[in-house]
């Protein structure tokens, strides 16, 4: 788990409120898998969307998903 300054929230307030979030109800495997191809699918579409430069929106769309804490 990441500190509170990382997070820019108290660690650990979902978990306190019994907020279910991707990793309490699939575990952090499956979580991250499910992100992944979440991931995957964004880009697909970026690709496919005909715009002239959706670098931004991939590199966004990865740091999101693949930042670390």
């Amino acid at each position: 788990m990441a500190d509170s300054a990382t997070l820019a929230k108290p660690a650990g307030k979902e978990a306190a409120s019994d907020k279910p979030t991707y990793v309490s109800l699939l575990g952090l495997a499956p979580a991250q898998a499910h992100a992944q191809e979440l991931l995957a699918q964004a880009q697909a579409a970026l690709a496919a969307s005909g715009l002239a430069d959706t670098r931004a929106l991939a590199a966004l769309a990865d740091m999101v998903v693949n930042r670390s804490y």
